[in-house]
């Protein structure tokens, strides 16, 4: 890749020994940032809806605007990868890291059973709490939310819920609808692979019939597909992102992070389909927004489709809306994608802030 915007992100990340600090410290009690200047790296559990749940605060200057990142999955915490792919992102902006409910070390915290609840609601809740928190002990009058897959749902429902606590929301491979994005994924999926005259991977996606389903197998059987697909159309992530920190490294902490997969997996689904993902439909319940909202699409995104995230952002009113469309990114994150984020936060959002 000669082009200089796919050498920058990598030359980001080959710098990031300089932008790291010391060893992370406990969440501090009452307000953290007692200068502008002063740099912050806290961990550990925060009492949200009624749990201790696990964020980590990272950040060169208390000054700067703080951004929380809502994670995908719903159970891929990036709490053991941020430092790798977020990095150098901490001398312009604090970072907020969240194990959600369900998720990684909260996981760990308070283990579940197969019969404890878990809702798009609960899990919102937990979220407005968790950035009000975030204002106090920053000393910040707002801050700015990203949310990425699982996590765009969780970030399009909070900017409803309290836009005064955001300075914009940017979303990434946002869901819109359970019906449409699956839809457009699984006849997508079977063009492509009629193209390529895969007829096994043909007769497979076909073999479970048209979305919905009640399966609850059968998502994971076409994400399995569509990463195959994407990968053969977009630039791979650096092997190194994937390699968690020590701290998340431990069989321990590993068996958190594959228990609450898991759990929230199956959670997000359903047994029979019925689950936190069937209920999503913001084409018909999230149009209007009292805040900025800014959405960065990956061209060769086959499990929310850019013609689904387009037409959304087409629909939608806002005080300032944005779609863009970065080529050779899938759904999962890749250099190119996080270049194109740094660069809406830098020019369109950081503004918003001042």
């Amino acid at each position: 890749m000669p082009e200089l915007h796919h050498i920058l992100p990598a030359l980001l990340i080959s710098l990031l020994p300089a932008f790291c600090m010391a060893e992370a410290t406990p969440i501090s009690p009452g307000l953290a940032c007692k200068s502008e200047k002063q740099a912050i790296n806290e961990e550990g559990f925060v009492d949200i809806g009624g749990i201790p749940q696990w964020i980590t605060i990272k950040g060169k200057h208390c000054g700067n605007p703080v951004i929380l990142v809502l994670h995908g999955g719903p159970g891929n915490t990036m709490s053991p990868y941020a430092s790798a792919i977020y990095g150098a992102w901490e001398k312009d902006y604090t970072l907020v890291q969240w194990d959600q409910r369900g998720a990684g070390k909260t996981y760990g915290k308070n283990k579940p059973t197969e019969a404890t609840s878990l809702t798009v609601a609960q899990m919102a809740e937990d979220g407005v709490a968790l950035a009000t928190y975030l204002t106090q002990h920053l000393g910040k009058k707002k801050i700015i939310l990203t949310g990425s897959s699982w996590g765009s749902i969780l970030g399009v429902q909070m900017s409803l819920s309290k836009p005064e606590l955001f300075y914009a929301y940017v979303g990434t491979s946002q869901i819109i609808s359970y019906k449409e994005n699956q839809t457009a994924s699984y006849n997508k999926v079977i063009a492509l692979a009629q193209a390529a005259g895969d007829q096994e991977t043909v007769a497979k996606v076909r073999a479970l019939g048209p979305p919905p389903w009640s399966n609850p197998r059968n998502f994971g059987i076409l994400r399995k597909v569509i990463r195959k697909y994407e990968a053969q159309r977009t630039a791979p992530a650096p092997a190194t992102w994937w390699a968690p920190e020590p701290a998340y490294a431990t069989p321990a902490a590993q068996a958190d992070y594959e228990g609450g997969e898991d759990y929230s997996f199956l959670k997000f689904v359903g047994y029979k389909g019925d689950g936190m993902l069937s209920k999503v439909d913001f084409a018909s319940t999230a149009t209007r927004f009292a805040l900025p909202v800014f959405f960065v699409q990956g061209a060769e995104d086959l499990l929310t489709m850019p013609e689904i995230t387009r037409q959304y952002v087409d629909s939608i009113t806002a005080p300032q809306k944005e779609y863009i469309l970065v080529p050779r990114v899938g759904h999962d994150p890749n250099l190119p994608f996080i270049e194109a984020q740094l660069k809406l936060l830098n020019e369109r959002v950081r503004p918003l802030s001042n």
